[in-house]
C-alpha cells in the first residue's frame, strides 16, 4: 500500500503531478529514488527544473456562467506555447473548473480538484508535457445580482481581458465599459477609493517637479493642487473621458443609460513579472 505521505513526498521532490506520483510509486513497488528516476524517465519530472524559470507570456480568460464570473492568467514562457492548442486546451479547462468552484483567489484556486487531481497538479504535468513552465495567477471571482449585469471583453486573443458588474440590464453598455478599461486601465473606480497614501507620494513628486521647473514656492500648492485632480481623473473609471466620445465622462456615458458601475477589473498579461531582457 502506498501511502498518502510518501506520495506527497515524491510530489514535493519531483514537482511531478500528485496522480503521476502514485503510478511512479506503484511501478517501483515504493522505491523512493527508483521512483523518481521513473518520473525521469517519463519525462514527467522535467517540471521539477523549470520552476525557476520566468513565465511572462500566456494569456489572460474570463468564463461566466449566470450570476457568476470568473477571471485569471495562465502563464507561460513564450508567446509560441500560450497559442499552442494544448495549452488553450488547459486553459478552457481551468475556466470550467473555476466556474463550478468556490474559489476566489489564486491560492484557493490551485487546491481545487478536477477528476482526482488539483488544478496545480494539471499545471505541473502540463509543464512536463508541453515543455515550458506554465503558472497560475491573480484569480478572481464576481458574483452579481438579478438586477446586474456582467460585461467582458478580450483583446488581442487574451493579452489583456476586462470585466466590469453594472447596475442595470444593459450589456452593451457593459461591454462598452469593458473596452473602455482595456483601452483607457483606470486603477480605481472613483476618487473616494484612491489610498491617502497614494495621493500623498503623488503630492510630494508633484511638489518636487514644479519646484524643479523653477516656479515660485508661494504658487506651487496651488499648482499641485490643480495636479493632483488631473491626476485623480486620470486614473478613475468613472471620472475619465468615455473612449468612444470624448465629450462625456464613463459616469456620465453610464448614468444616462440607466446604468451604474459596481465593479471592474483589468489583467494584462505579464503585469508585475521581471522579464529577462536577454
Amino acid at each position: 500500500m502506498i501511502s498518502a505521505q510518501l506520495v506527497k513526498e515524491l510530489r514535493d521532490k519531483t514537482g511531478a503531478g500528485m496522480m503521476d506520483c502514485k503510478k511512479a510509486l506503484e511501478a517501483t513497488n515504493g522505491n523512493f529514488e527508483e521512483a523518481i528516476t521513473w518520473l525521469r524517465e517519463k519525462g514527467i519530472a522535467k517540471a521539477e527544473k523549470k520552476a525557476s524559470r520566468i513565465a511572462a507570456e500566456g494569456v489572460c480568460a474570463y468564463k461566466i456562467e449566470g450570476n457568476k464570473a470568473v477571471v485569471f492568467e495562465l502563464n507561460s514562457e513564450t508567446d509560441f506555447v500560450a497559442k499552442n492548442e494544448n495549452f488553450q486546451n488547459l486553459v478552457s479547462q481551468i475556466a470550467d473548473v473555476l466556474i463550478n468552484s468556490n474559489a476566489t483567489n489564486t491560492e484557493e484556486a490551485l487546491e481545487v480538484e478536477v477528476n482526482g487531481q488539483k488544478i496545480n497538479d494539471l499545471i505541473v504535468n502540463a509543464t512536463a508535457t508541453i515543455g515550458e513552465k506554465i503558472t497560475l495567477r491573480r484569480v478572481s471571482a464576481y458574483e452579481k445580482n438579478d438586477n446586474e449585469v456582467f460585461g467582458a471583453y478580450s483583446h488581442m486573443q487574451g493579452k489583456i481581458v476586462s470585466l466590469a458588474v453594472l447596475e442595470g440590464d444593459n450589456e452593451e453598455v457593459a461591454k462598452d465599459v469593458c473596452m473602455h478599461v482595456a483601452a483607457m486601465n483606470p486603477q480605481y473606480l472613483r476618487e473616494d477609493q484612491v489610498d491617502q497614501d497614494v495621493i500623498e507620494k503623488e503630492k510630494e513628486i508633484l511638489t518636487q517637479e514644479a519646484l524643479n521647473e523653477g516656479k515660485p514656492e508661494k504658487i506651487v500648492e496651488k499648482i499641485v493642487s490643480g495636479r493632483i485632480k488631473k491626476y485623480l481623473k486620470d486614473i478613475c473609471l468613472e471620472d475619465q473621458l468615455f473612449v468612444k466620445n470624448q465629450d462625456q465622462t464613463v459616469l456620465q456615458y453610464v448614468q444616462a443609460n440607466n446604468s451604474k458601475i459596481i465593479d471592474f477589473i483589468r489583467l494584462e498579461v505579464g503585469e508585475g513579472i521581471e522579464k529577462k531582457c536577454c
